[in-house]
C-alpha cells in the first residue's frame, strides 16, 4: 500500500494547474461516485489528478491508482480499498478501471460498504456500466472527455481565452460576432493547426512523432481495449484494424458491406457490430438516417473517422478538403447533439436544424427553401446570413 501512495503523491506532484478541460467545470465533483469515459489520449488521467492535486487533504486521505498497475496481480481492488479507507482515506481515484476484472462489481461493493468515501474512475469509451455485473448506472454520474475542442486548443496552445458558445447562439439573428471576439482575432491563423495536430492533448509532448504515437493508439485501442471490453480475439483485431484502414482511405464512405466483407475477410453479419464497436471506442462516427435505433444496428449512410487529426494520421494522402470540413462539424457536435442524415443537405441536427457544409464555391442553392437551414463555410471569418464560419463550431465546448 506504501508504494501506491509514494506512486500516487508524486504523480500529484508533477500535476501541472495551468490548463483545465471544459468538462472539469462540468463535473459535479460533490458526488460520491464519479465515472469518467473517454478515448485514449483524451487526458482523462490528468483530469483525475488535477482534482486530487486541488483538495485540501493530507496525502493519506487520498490517493490516485491506475488499475492497469502489476501491484493488481496479486491483490484485490476491494481489499486495497478497504485497507485505504481504515487508514482514513476519502478520495479513492481508480484510472483505467476496464483493465481489471470484476471493477465494476468491486467499485459498488467499496461504495456500498463505505458510506463516506468518494470513489471517482476512468474507462475506456467503450465501457457500458449498465452492461457489467455489479450494475452501476444507477448509482454513478457519468460523464464522457471527448478530445480538445478548437476552442480550448487556442486556450491551451495560444494563451486565447473565449468563453463556449451555444448551438442556438450560433444560429441565433442576434449574434454578435464583434461582442465574442476582438477585431485583431485570426482563426485561420491556427485552424489549420488544429485539424492536423490539435485533439489529442499529447501532441504538446512531441509533434514530431505525434502521428506514429496516434496509430499506435489505435492499435492499442483496437488489439487491447477492444478485444478485451468485447471479448475479441487477437485475429478478429487485425481484421478490423484492416477495416478501419479501407474505410480511412475513403472517408467519407457509404458503405457496401458485402464488399467490405469481401475485403476483410469478415462475416458480413459480424461487420455492423465491428463498425459499432469503432465508434464506441471513438475512431469512427456512423452517420445513421433519422430516427435511427440503437437497438437495430442497421448500416450506417456513411462513414467518417471520428476526428481530423486521425484523418491525417491514417490517410495515406492530403485528406479533401471536403472530407476534412465534414469531419471537423461531425466531430464538434457530436456527444453534445443528435446528428443524422439529411435528405436535403449533409446533416440534420436535433432532428431540426440542416447543415450543408463546403468550401467558398458552395451557395444555399441546395437547401433553397429548407426550414432551419445553414450553409457552414470555411472561407469566411464571421458569420454572414445564412452561412456561418466553420471554424465558430468549435467553440461548442
Amino acid at each position: 500500500m506504501e508504494e501506491l501512495f509514494n506512486i500516487s503523491h508524486q504523480l500529484i506532484l508533477n500535476t501541472e494547474l495551468r490548463f483545465f478541460r471544459s468538462l472539469y467545470q462540468k463535473i459535479d465533483w460533490k458526488s460520491r461516485l464519479i465515472g469518467i469515459k473517454g478515448a485514449r489520449g483524451t487526458g482523462k488521467t490528468t483530469m483525475l489528478l488535477q482534482y486530487l492535486k486541488q483538495l485540501d487533504l493530507s496525502s493519506s486521505q487520498k490517493i490516485y491508482i491506475s488499475l492497469d498497475d502489476i501491484y493488481f496481480l496479486n491483490h484485490s481492488l476491494v481489499d486495497i480499498g478497504k485497507e485505504f479507507y481504515l487508514q482514513g482515506g476519502k478520495i479513492l481515484a481508480l484510472d483505467e478501471v476496464h483493465k481489471y476484472p470484476n471493477w465494476s462489481k468491486e467499485i459498488k461493493n467499496l461504495y456500498d460498504r463505505y458510506s463516506d468515501l468518494k470513489i471517482i474512475f476512468t474507462g475506456s469509451s467503450i465501457v457500458d456500466i449498465t452492461k457489467n455485473e455489479g450494475d452501476l448506472s444507477r448509482r454513478a454520474i457519468m460523464y464522457e472527455l471527448k478530445g480538445l475542442s478548437f476552442r480550448e486548443y487556442l486556450s491551451l496552445v495560444e494563451n486565447l481565452h473565449f468563453n463556449s458558445l451555444s448551438l442556438e447562439e450560433i444560429l441565433s439573428k442576434d449574434f454578435d460576432y464583434q461582442q465574442r471576439f476582438p477585431t485583431d482575432f485570426k482563426p485561420y491563423q491556427y485552424f489549420g493547426d488544429y485539424l492536423k495536430k490539435g485533439y489529442y492533448p499529447f501532441f504538446l509532448e512531441s509533434e514530431e512523432t505525434y502521428y506514429q504515437r496516434l496509430k499506435q493508439l489505435v492499435r492499442i485501442t483496437v488489439e487491447m481495449d477492444m478485444a478485451e471490453i468485447k471479448g475479441l480475439d487477437i485475429r478478429q483485431s487485425k481484421k478490423i484494424l484492416q477495416l478501419l484502414y479501407i474505410i480511412s482511405q475513403q472517408v467519407p464512405f457509404s458503405p457496401n458491406l458485402s464488399d467490405l466483407s469481401r475485403k476483410t475477410t469478415i462475416h458480413r453479419n459480424s461487420l455492423n457490430d465491428y463498425l459499432y464497436y469503432l465508434e464506441e471506442a471513438r475512431l469512427l462516427h456512423l452517420l445513421q438516417p433519422k430516427n435511427y435505433s440503437v437497438a437495430s444496428l442497421q448500416k450506417p449512410e456513411k462513414i467518417y473517422l471520428n476526428n481530423t487529426n486521425l484523418l491525417y494520421a491514417l490517410s495515406e494522402e492530403n485528406p479533401n478538403s471536403g472530407t476534412i470540413r465534414e469531419v471537423f462539424f461531425y466531430n464538434q457536435l457530436s456527444g453534445l447533439h443528435n446528428i443524422s442524415q439529411s435528405k436535403e443537405a449533409d446533416f440534420l441536427v436535433d432532428n431540426k436544424y440542416t447543415f450543408e457544409v463546403g468550401g467558398k464555391n458552395k451557395t444555399t442553392s441546395q437547401i433553397q427553401g429548407v426550414e432551419n437551414s445553414w450553409l457552414v463555410k470555411d472561407d469566411i471569418v464571421q458569420p454572414v446570413g445564412r452561412a456561418i464560419p466553420l471554424w465558430l463550431f468549435g467553440f461548442l465546448y
